[in-house]
């Protein structure tokens, strides 16, 4: 079975992405790819920015794909906690870059928006980097097993950000175009709803202390 054309929304974290990032170039080169915005990229406020979210994914014409980079991730989190499986909208995310909202020093606005706290209900692939200075690899991780999603270590490349000078970054071009092709979304929903249970029951399940 063929899987229906789904939407890209492209979600830029704190700040916005600028023309060399790639998310903007995929937006820009890809028919496919469509930008949520918000109001003040500068002091991000997770209710608003979920809100603009919510409104992004209802807008789309069909399935859509999440494709955030760094406090986008976080809010693909936040959102879902409140909008549980989305009415089955989403098709899956590509979270790339996320950055910790519990790293010593980090940015007030960064700092409103919780660590991975819900195991997402549709495929996700995490994709980080050696010497982000934004996260650590280990705590990247810690978030991909929260979500229940795939892990991708990228080598040295930054934050993964117009910095890391990727172009339009094919890499990633490919795995987004494995999400858009679409997955088993009955299997996924209920792995999630697993992962849950097992993090009622144990606080630290993914993310212990060192």
């Amino acid at each position: 079975m063929i899987a229906t054309p789904a939407t890209a929304l492209i979600i830029p974290g704190i700040d916005g992405s600028g023309p060399d990032h790639w998310q903007t170039r995929w937006e820009a080169e890809r028919g496919d790819c469509r930008r949520v915005d918000q109001r003040d990229w500068a002091e991000a406020e997770p209710d608003e920015w979920t809100g603009s979210l919510y409104r992004a994914v209802r807008g789309a014409p069909g399935d859509v794909v999440l494709v955030a980079h760094s406090l986008g991730c976080l809010l693909v989190d936040y959102a879902t906690a409140l909008f549980g499986q989305w009415q089955g909208r989403i098709r899956g995310a590509l979270l790339v870059a996320p950055c910790d909202p519990e790293r010593p020093g980090v940015r007030e606005a960064i700092g409103r928006f919780p660590a991975a706290r819900t195991p997402l209900p549709f495929r996700t692939i995490v994709v980080a980097s050696e010497d982000d200075g934004y996260v650590s690899l280990d705590r990247a991780r810690c978030f991909a097993e929260r979500w229940g999603a795939s892990f991708v270590e990228a080598g040295k490349l930054g934050h993964i950000n117009a910095a890391s000078d990727l172009g339009s970054w094919g890499f990633g071009q490919v795995l987004l175009d494995g999400l858009l092709g679409g997955s088993n979304a009955t299997a996924v929903a209920r792995a999630a709803e697993l992962r849950a249970q097992r993090m009622t029951d144990d606080a630290w399940f993914g993310c212990r202390p060192n």
